[in-house]
């Protein structure tokens, strides 16, 4: 909890505003005092190039390290918080803005008027600080005097929009080419049955008749001589032939699959790109360095 006694620590050693995760936001500008109860409520961040812009941030929950002052915001939500001028008091309206962006409570129905504490950084007078209410020493409520070490700077704004920081950002469009995996088709084997004529020669045999005569000898007379003398007689032989015969088998023959392989090629593609420049425009009207 930052108090009033805390107030000459913060204002006169030059000290900085530290994010939730210690990491630097700025340099310590100014403290804002609730116009009731005297206590420290605002304070705000020097960002920006050559801290130049200065941020509003709740004193609610900050603590004291030291000489710098520990907010539980990051640097990020410090830098995006409503732009407002910090060469007065706060407007209900303003307070509003800040409330809802940092996401607390308070707004336009709690609201009590906050005013700066410090030297006034323009030269005009002196201003003490009374320890003891935190309050300037002779300066009323609506008093816009700011404590800085140095007198404060020309902020620049964004003339296209609502004023974010002291630079802009440039972008541009990347082509990035990729593959994406479709069907192509498909195949597949399909069997079927064809007739066609084979013809093979095969060689057949067959028995023929031949008569054959021999002599009478000692060797076949019995034979000769068995049965009448005078007779009739008839003898039969049974010959034989040999004929074609055809019988099918069916046997494998051979395996077929279908398998794939991948085959690659190179293809060309094109495509336009948008990307933002920036232009460096002078106050004598000469314009400076191209695109950057």
């Amino acid at each position: 909890m930052i108090a009033q006694e805390n107030i000459d620590t913060l204002l006169g050693n030059g000290g900085n505003v530290l994010g939730s995760d210690g990491e630097k936001i700025g340099s310590i500008g100014q403290v804002y005092l609730d116009d009731q109860t005297g206590e420290p409520s605002w304070v705000t961040a020097k960002t920006g190039l050559f801290g130049t812009s200065e941020s509003f941030i709740p004193l609610q929950g900050a603590d004291i390290e030291g000489h710098d002052v520990r907010v539980p915001y990051t640097k990020h939500q410090v830098k995006d918080a409503p732009r407002i001028d910090s060469d007065g008091s706060l407007s209900p309206e303003e307070e509003d803005r800040l409330y809802r962006h940092y996401e607390i409570g308070g707004g336009t129905a709690d609201y009590s008027d906050t005013t700066t504490v410090g030297t006034v950084g323009h030269g005009e007078r002196d201003v003490d600080i009374d320890t003891t209410s935190g309050r300037h020493a002779g300066v009323t409520d609506t008093d816009t005097s700011t404590y800085s070490g140095t007198d404060r700077g020309t902020v620049g704004h964004d003339t296209s929009g609502p004023t974010t920081d002291d630079a802009m950002t440039r972008s541009e469009e990347q082509l990035h080419v990729g593959t994406e995996r479709r069907e192509a088709g498909r195949a597949r084997l399909r069997k079927y049955v064809v007739s066609e004529n084979v013809t093979q020669t095969v060689p057949v045999s067959r028995e023929e008749v031949r008569v054959e005569r021999e002599p009478i000898t000692d060797a076949n007379r019995g034979d000769a001589y068995d049965g009448p003398a005078i007779s009739e007689e008839e003898h039969e032989v049974t010959l034989h032939a040999e004929r074609p015969v055809v019988e099918k088998e069916a046997v494998p023959v051979e395996r077929v699959r279908l398998d794939k392989e991948t085959v690659t090629t190179n293809e060309t593609v094109s495509g336009e790109v948008r990307k933002e420049e920036i232009e460096i425009e002078g106050a004598d009207d000469t314009r400076r360095g191209n695109n950057l």
